[in-house]
């Protein structure tokens, strides 16, 4: 908790905490609101797509945002379209004007919007606190992200639906993002963070700065590759498929969406505590990227589940191998990356984790149509363990560790403990 005793870095997490509750909310509305329209795996596959495609297309150049612009700025403008954009969704779907093409619309600028986001944010925090508190802020945002986002906020998502309308959640979500942006406002940071004579001279320059960082550093470029085959078999099938089985499998509705949901999250949450507790593992890259490999098995449980609390369980086990590896993921980006290249550094790491996105959107509704469900899930459960022990060995994970010791320093040879 020690990083929330300064002001501006309590006045970010406070605006990430509203914010993430209600990007939590749209998860479920976003779902149900499809459906409700008479959509199905198709239609959702469609709306999720466009959010993706407006991610992977902005987010590089909200990269450059974030190293050449202040921070606070890319912040409170994202923040401040995305709440404008949900607002006009919110109050098309009141008024029963909301068609999909509307949805699919609105997740565009919404991607664009956490694509200048999330960049911003990465390269922020460092200049908020003391080098020394960086891990406990990423235990913070781990434990957080998952509570907020995939918990709290899809079983109030949940609730607020089954209570009233899709169209109320919306309007609500767009409420958490303004909030968000006037915590970010009353920040006291500078109208800039970079200087001048660090910026390079264009565009292309920084893109080109970027690339060549990840090309020359292997444990960079191995588990961006990694992330690329992993958000295919996962997020598709997690982001399209689940409510179907949900509704197919249990004959469920949108209050047990966003239970097992937020089971997703409460394990993420119990992850990232877990790894944040204590120093970083000896062998901090083949830990996180088996976590997300082999930790990504029990979603072949989704597949399967034909009770309410084996498919919570499941969701729960994943969410809390993911969390921690992405405690490890963030601390590494602060810790082994340049400042100056942070923010680009974190741009490439959605723009090349993420460039499938669109792709395993898109094939996830077609796919569960035609081999089922369940085929589906047992890929997504056991692809991405596959590739993963391939990564570590071709990724050479193990010597760079040793070669690269955080919070471990090695034992000179000859002393007393070298043995």
């Amino acid at each position: 908790m020690r990083p929330l005793r300064h002001r501006d870095y309590r006045l970010l997490w406070t605006g990430l905490a509203v914010a993430l509750l209600g990007s939590g909310l749209w998860l479920v509305a976003l779902a149900w609101q499809v459906i409700e329209l008479g959509g199905g795996p198709v239609q959702l596959s469609v709306v999720t797509t466009a959010y993706s495609i407006g991610l992977v297309v902005c987010v590089l150049f909200g990269g450059i945002a974030a190293d050449r612009l202040s921070q606070r700025s890319v912040i409170v403008v994202a923040d401040g379209v995305r709440g404008l954009v949900l607002l006009v969704v919110a109050g098309l779907a009141l008024t029963e004007l909301l068609e999909v093409w509307h949805l699919a619309s609105a997740a565009v600028l919404i991607g664009a919007g956490e694509a200048f986001l999330i960049p911003a944010y990465t390269a922020l925090v460092p200049k908020l606190l003391p080098a020394g508190e960086l891990l406990a802020a990423n235990g913070l945002e781990g434990t957080l992200r998952p509570l907020a986002q995939q918990a709290t906020g899809p079983a109030l998502g949940g609730l607020a639906i089954a209570a009233m309308s899709p169209g109320i959640a919306i309007l609500i979500t767009a409420l958490t993002y303004f909030f968000s942006a006037g915590c970010v406002l009353a920040m006291r940071v500078p109208a800039t963070t970079k200087e001048v004579d660090e910026v390079p001279q264009t565009i292309f320059g920084d893109l080109r700065e970027g690339w060549a960082y990840v090309r020359r550093t292997r444990w960079l470029l191995a588990s961006l590759l990694f992330g690329t085959v992993f958000v295919l078999l996962i997020l598709g099938p997690l982001e399209v498929l689940l409510p179907f089985a949900i509704r197919d499998q249990l004959g469920g509705g949108p209050s047990d969406f966003g239970l097992v949901l937020a089971a997703f999250g409460v394990g993420g949450a119990a992850g990232a505590l877990l790894i944040s507790s204590r120093n970083l593992p000896r062998r901090y890259l083949t830990v996180m990227t088996l976590m997300w490999g082999v930790g990504s098995l029990p979603f072949v449980v989704l597949g399967f589940a034909r009770d309410l609390w084996v498919m919570a369980a499941g969701a729960a086990v994943v969410g809390a191998t993911g969390s921690a590896a992405m405690v490890i993921w963030g601390t590494l980006l602060q810790r082994r990356v340049p400042d100056r290249l942070r923010g680009r550094i974190s741009s490439l790491d959605f723009f090349v984790s993420l460039l499938l996105m669109p792709l395993s959107m898109a094939l996830a509704g077609p796919a569960g149509a035609v081999f089922g469900l369940t085929a589906v899930f047992i890929v997504a459960g056991v692809g991405p363990a596959v590739v993963s022990l391939l990564v570590v060995y071709f990724g050479r994970m193990p010597s760079d560790e040793i070669a690269h010791p955080l919070d471990h320093p090695v034992t000179p040879a000859g002393s007393p403990t070298a043995a």
